[in-house]
């Protein structure tokens, strides 16, 4: 098993562990929720306009609960950052909560 440092959300690791196992490379997760850096499940990667669509089929053939993919162009002191893709799940069952920042991996 992968070590991330920061160390996962518990209630987002399966999430990035079965789109890491896809050959998606996240950089940035959160379990979502009160406390977090998110509302809800949210992973974030890189990867050109085929990427985000793979990382859909993948999470979606894991039976994992998609909410949303998005392409996104954060503004940072008012220049846009980016792109990058963010996927964003339902609650994911069995998941613990434990707030913090987001999670590198």
């Amino acid at each position: 098993m992968i070590e991330y440092d920061p160390p996962l959300d518990p209630g987002i690791r399966r999430v990035v562990e079965t789109l890491n196992a896809g050959g998606i490379a996240t950089f940035e997760s959160c379990e979502g929720g009160e406390g977090h850096a998110y509302a809800e499940p949210t992973v974030r990667f890189h990867g050109d306009r085929g990427e985000g669509f793979k990382a859909l089929a993948t999470a979606m053939q894991a039976g994992l609960p998609v909410s949303e993919l998005r392409r996104v162009w954060p503004v940072n002191d008012g220049e846009p950052t980016g792109p990058w893709w963010e996927l964003t799940f339902a609650p994911i069952p069995d998941s613990e909560s434990s707030p913090h920042t987001p999670t590198v991996g």
